[in-house]
């Protein structure tokens, strides 16, 4: 059987971390920003982690099973 391939669209998107979880950029920080609060531009510079079915989805797509 052949070798699974990772999805492209994913990996570009999501890492996983040394502890398994998949850590993602939050979305709203791209452009328009002059307009967007402080506060907010620097709530969304952090990376958050994908949780629950979403990271199972990804997980899938990335060929990482381990660490469910």
């Amino acid at each position: 059987m052949p070798k699974m391939k990772t999805h492209s669209g994913a990996k570009k998107r999501v890492k996983v971390t040394g502890s398994g979880k998949l850590s993602h950029r939050q979305a709203g920080k791209r452009h328009l920003n002059e307009h967007k609060a402080t506060t907010r531009t620097r709530r969304l510079s952090a990376d958050k982690m994908l949780e629950g079915a979403d990271a199972k989805k990804m997980r899938k797509l990335l060929g990482k099973m381990k660490g469910r």
